[in-house]
């Protein structure tokens, strides 16, 4: 089966691409290359040992969508193309409105008219509300997102969970994803953000790598057992596993599906730190800036559903997911560009 993927030069999009081939899938990619390099693509194939067909176009493009849907034989969706940066959400509520749920609604128009059914949803933990105890399962109350890009996450399931209830042949999966992080272990691919990381792992092993000077650690003062975050860490190989197992499972079931890749375990900032520094020996110093805004003192998955369902269940431990950042940083200081 032919599988589109939607920003699959990405992150997390690159290390499904690799997954897929490697189960025997065919990979047709389409994204604008705003946040991401094709060289991840060049490298994707390299480790499969496999080809796919890649689309320099934006999933705005109806025109673009429809030249591939015509051309192949598409069973499934992995629809990861979005802008996904929390701050720049805030600044930027406009484009990130426009880009992530116009992308949305233009994929499932172009998948109505060639008759495609199937749809796998890079969602995120941020549609959860800050009121739901942990952990968070998959019936936590949803909504009163904190920023825009949490917004579109949330609106754009509910474009999903609209269109299959309006169309019965529809199988969608929404997954639910906490904090990806890790590299693939040959060190070919990994996470390449643009600018200062927002997320804490590249941060961490850019300070590793020289690229920064310090880790800014925001808050030391919550609820927490040393005062800073909690959050579940996933390798983002376990990640592009269950985009697979979410197929296979969507495949035999019409209508919704919602589930959450976590490994059901929260570390915080600090026990980060720590255990980069345990695998790698790198010394990560690290300074106390204030709390950001929105931010929770704890969130980490009920990831039972899955194993239930799927038969899934995340295989990398922390001390995995430290080895493979710092494999993938450390031969590659500069990302794709180095």
């Amino acid at each position: 089966m032919n599988v589109l993927v939607t920003g699959g030069a990405g992150f997390i999009g690159s290390h499904t691409c690799v997954e897929l081939l490697e189960k025997g899938y065919g990979v047709v990619v389409i994204d604008n290359l705003v946040n991401s390099c094709e060289k991840s693509l060049e490298r994707v194939q390299q480790i499969a040992g496999k080809d796919l067909v890649f689309y320099e176009n934006d999933v705005r493009d109806r025109a673009a969508l429809d030249s591939i849907f015509e051309k192949y034989d598409i069973g499934c969706v992995i629809h990861f193309a979005g802008l996904k940066a929390v701050g720049e959400s805030v600044a930027m509520p406009l484009e990130y409105y426009d880009n992530n749920l116009f992308s949305t609604v233009t994929l499932c128009e172009s998948m109505r008219e060639h008759h495609v059914n199937n749809i796998v949803f890079s969602s995120s933990a941020t549609v959860y509300s800050g009121d739901n105890e942990m952990p968070l399962r998959e019936s936590s109350h949803t909504g009163m997102c904190t920023n825009p890009y949490g917004w579109t996450k949330y609106m754009s399931e509910q474009i999903l969970r609209d269109t299959a209830k309006a169309n019965p042949d529809w199988s969608i999966a929404l997954l639910r994803y906490f904090n990806p992080i890790g590299a693939h272990p040959s060190g070919l691919i990994g996470e390449d953000p643009r600018g200062i990381p927002n997320n804490l792992m590249p941060y961490i092993s850019q300070v590793a790598v020289g690229r920064l000077d310090h880790l800014s650690v925001y808050g030391d003062d919550y609820h927490t057992p040393d005062g800073t975050g909690v959050r579940d860490y996933i390798h983002v190989c376990d990640l592009a596993a269950g985009h697979v197992a979410a197929i296979e499972y969507m495949l035999g079931h019409k209508g919704e599906n919602v589930f959450n890749l976590g490994t059901g375990t929260g570390y915080s900032v600090l026990d980060m730190v720590k255990a980069f520094e345990r695998v790698t020996g790198k010394k990560i110093p690290y300074e106390i800036a204030p709390r950001r805004p929105g931010d929770l003192a704890t969130v980490y998955s009920s990831p039972d559903k899955s194993a239930e369902l799927l038969g899934w269940k995340a295989r990398y431990n922390l001390e995995d997911m430290c080895r493979d950042t710092w494999n993938w940083q450390s031969h590659n200081p500069m990302g794709y560009a180095g």
